[in-house]
């Protein structure tokens, strides 16, 4: 019954109290849920629609549901990229007064896929490459913060395009743990978990037949470890610099811009009188990201967020305006919002509004490289709208390839 339902929320949202928490999770009636691409999981997992927001609602254990709220909520401080805690329901019973499981409520991460709807069908080479990537750097990032995951896995891992790549966020952290920082022993345990965990799901694609004949699915596994100790090492590597090539260490923080990693001090030591040590203190990743919120207001992925930057630096540079806070009002309200405003009410849904632009600005490249002449902005948008969103469908457009529900 309703009254002995207990609600621990980081969000009051009175809907809540609408649902039917005195039935199974798996019996809720399909007026109440949202049907979204899922994947594989251990538990009973329904998405709900309350006053506009998708929530996704997952029944497991009162000491998991509290732990896994409480470390998502710190994720959350530390802007870590991962799902929303929004609340845990406990104390739900049946009609007859039977003990029922409680649930943990997420925010579901629109724009967001899970692994397996990705491989509806079979899914190029190029673009797994990329998936990896992705996942090899959410694993960087959450040991440069100081979290063990425990349970790495592409089924426990969203992906939001991202300007060509893909972002990778952390959807369950029921097994995670943050500390100050992780030992050398720590991020190999964590490593393996992920080698075995991926090496799992990609013989499970192979035995559907949504694998690639070229993929191998153990080259899959050893492939996310490799990749993330290449990225590991040049983000933690300690660099000898000789005296007269102190430019050296400003490259290489400009490289770790690139990667998208903030740079908080550079710790030196003399070996000699003629060469340095250099070890940059890496934060976290989102430096083009906080650079574009910063000047424009616009919280975009990484790749996005890079796109959109090289767009305003340009657009800078062509207006001559030295002050650069200038420069991003001007870019915003002259050339960003006239582009989404030009997408019409029924095309909204299918691609986010940085995604949208920095795919907008792809266009104009490849048409004015067609047409060996720059084609313009407005005829690029015009020509975007009519040739390919269209044809995106809504909240599920993954390069072209229109994705299915995926039962759990």
């Amino acid at each position: 019954m309703l009254d002995a339902v207990r609600i621990t929320s980081a969000l009051v949202d009175p809907a809540l109290l609408d649902l039917p928490w005195s039935t199974p999770l798996e019996q809720w009636p399909a007026d109440h849920l949202v049907a979204l691409p899922q994947g594989i999981s251990r538990h009973v997992v329904r998405f709900v629609r309350l006053a506009g927001t998708v929530y996704a609602v997952k029944e497991t254990g009162e000491r998991v549901a509290e732990r896994e709220y409480d470390l998502l909520r710190a994720l959350e401080r530390i802007d870590f990229p991962a799902v929303e805690a929004v609340a845990i329901v406990a104390d739900r019973t049946d009609p007859d007064g039977e003990p029922l499981d409680p649930v943990l409520i997420t925010r579901h991460l629109q724009f967001s896929l899970p692994y397996r709807a990705l491989f509806a069908n079979q899914l190029r080479p190029e673009t797994l490459a990329r998936l990896l990537d992705a996942l090899a750097a959410l694993l960087v990032r959450m040991h440069l913060t100081g979290f063990f995951w425990g349970d790495c896995s592409l089924s426990n891992t969203l992906f939001r395009r991202d300007a060509g790549a893909f972002a990778a966020y952390l959807v369950d952290a029921e097994t995670g743990a943050l500390r100050p920082s992780l030992s050398n022993g720590q991020r190999g345990e964590d490593l393996e978990i992920a080698r075995v965990n991926i090496f799992g799901e990609a013989l499970d694609l192979q035995a559907a037949g949504l694998l690639h004949d070229s993929i191998d699915p153990e080259e899959v596994s050893e492939e996310v470890v490799a990749r993330y100790e290449r990225l590991w090492h040049e983000i933690t590597y300690e660099q000898h610099v000789e005296r007269e090539s102190r430019h050296d260490i400003e490259r290489r923080i400009r490289r770790l811009n690139e990667l998208g990693f903030d740079v908080a001090e550079v710790a030196m030591s003399l070996v000699d009188r003629g060469s340095y040590l250099v070890r940059p203190k890496v934060v976290d990743a989102g430096y083009h990201t906080r650079r574009l919120l910063r000047l424009t207001g616009l919280d975009a992925e990484e790749n996005q967020a890079r796109r959109l930057l090289n767009d305003l630096d340009a657009y800078r540079a062509e207006s001559d305006l030295t002050d650069e806070q200038q420069a991003a009002h001007r870019w915003l309200t002259e050339v960003f919002e006239p582009v989404i405003r030009a997408v019409p009410a029924h095309l909204r849904r299918k691609v986010e509004p940085s995604e949208l632009f920095a795919q907008v600005i792809e266009h104009r490249w490849r048409l004015s490289e067609q047409a060996g002449r720059d084609v313009g902005l407005a005829p690029a948008v015009q020509s975007f709208l009519a040739d390919v969103l269209v044809h995106y469908p809504d909240e599920q457009a993954v390069l072209g390839v229109e994705v299915v529900e995926i039962p759990i």
